[in-house]
């Protein structure tokens, strides 16, 4: 069989990230209620997020700069301090959020490894953060490169796949985000395994178009080795 690149997400798909901004999202409605409704301080949160990404980036510190912005709007500008150190707090506890393999990870990683696979660790966000994250989840060793990047495009999987020496359909990108994960990898013309997450961020979410001939949609990452051999037992 032939020994695959296999480029995997981390952000949902190794661990948890989307349930510990939505309990914080949760939190910051609690703290806001009596300025709007729920769904009024959702929409109005999205759309600081949205406006705010070329300027701050993906990531937690992007997330509490938004909050504190949407809180101050809405409430004219008049937040007792002791609401926006609040807000503080909510950001620092995300930071400092233990990092734990999601079920399955670790004894997935392991087999790839195993079977000579080579392994390369692709995630976007704050750098910092990124690397804080995944050096407690304890699975940085199983990879033979980490790429931390702004954003995932077609071009960035051009980059790091063929940089690592894969030509078109000799690596597969694995992830939850159609948008981050799969197209663009698709684009590039590599494989893309989709595992959804119960739970996406609205910016995330995207169809894959039913006839992509490189993709696959998972249920779970315990799949992959056996996908990862067909994919490659076809190169013989």
């Amino acid at each position: 069989m032939t020994i695959g690149i296999i480029g995997f997400d981390a952000d949902d798909t190794l661990w948890h990230n989307e349930t510990i901004f939505r309990l914080s999202h949760d939190r910051f409605v609690e703290l806001l209620g009596n300025h709007a409704d729920s769904d009024g301080l959702t929409a109005r949160l999205e759309a600081t997020e949205r406006r705010n990404l070329r300027l701050y980036g993906y990531g937690i510190k992007g997330f509490t700069l938004s909050m504190i912005e949407t809180a101050l709007a809405v409430s004219d500008d008049a937040l007792p301090p002791s609401v926006i150190a609040e807000l503080l707090a909510i950001g620092r506890d995300m930071l400092e959020h233990p990092v734990e393999p999601l079920p399955g990870v670790v004894e997935t990683l392991d087999t790839l490894v195993e079977a000579g696979h080579r392994l390369v660790l692709i995630t976007k966000g704050d750098l910092l953060d990124q690397e804080q994250k995944i050096a407690r989840s304890g699975l940085a060793e199983r990879f033979s490169s980490i790429e931390i990047v702004s954003e995932k495009t077609a071009a960035t999987y051009q980059r790091i796949f063929s940089r690592a020496g894969a030509g078109e359909g000799e690596a597969v990108m694995i992830g939850n985000s159609a948008v981050s994960d799969i197209l663009p990898a698709l684009t590039a013309g590599y494989w893309g395994l989709h595992i959804p997450y119960h739970v996406t961020w609205s910016h995330e979410v995207a169809e894959v178009p039913a006839d992509a001939p490189r993709h696959r949609r998972l249920e779970t990452i315990a799949e992959v080795p056996a996908v990862i051999d067909e994919i490659f037992g076809r190169r013989r």
